[in-house]
């Protein structure tokens, strides 16, 4: 790793996350998230891995919105994990089950998808705690993970790449 690989990789990433950061300076919109992160570090040390490939991708981040919608307002609607609950609190209890549940569904959905993308299970927590548990906010989401895999084919199109070619 001393051969200067992991600068490439670091700059990758954080070339695929730079047009997000623009379109959250410009809109004020949520479209970098932590998720992003994650999914990122694939695309630029993993690039060939069966979880770096679209498909999974962009599926395992819709089943984890869908999942962390389902489960938020299903059970914990109105909480936020940013808000402090106070401990054995109602709302706390709640929020605990959203997120246990959101997990549980998302890996049940990528299962059944064959969309197997562990960042994916990050997103659903931010849903199912409550962070950004908006059906606007899951659409933003979805849609910025869209904004990465097409820059992450761009790059890829155009013989950009840092990462090894293993697989994760």
């Amino acid at each position: 790793m001393f051969d200067g690989s992991w600068f490439r990789e670091a700059s990758y990433a954080g070339a695929l996350l730079v047009v997000l950061g623009g379109v959250v300076w410009l809109t004020g919109l949520p479209f970098l998230f932590p998720s992003l992160g994650p999914t990122a570090y694939l695309f630029a040390t993993r690039p060939s891995a069966r979880a770096s490939a679209a498909r999974r991708v962009l599926g395992g981040h819709a089943v984890g919105v869908v999942a962390g919608l389902i489960a938020y307002h299903a059970i914990a609607g109105g909480a936020v994990v940013t808000a402090s609950t106070g401990p054995g609190s109602m709302a706390g209890l709640r929020l605990a089950a959203s997120g246990v549940v959101a997990v549980v569904l998302t890996t049940a959905g990528m299962a059944l998808t064959d969309t197997g993308h562990a960042p994916a299970c990050a997103t659903t927590l931010i849903v199912g705690l409550g962070i950004l548990a908006a059906p606007l906010e899951g659409a933003i989401i979805v849609l910025a993970v869209g904004v990465l895999v097409a820059q992450q084919a761009l790059l890829t199109r155009f013989g950009f790449t840092a990462g090894r070619a293993g697989v994760a």
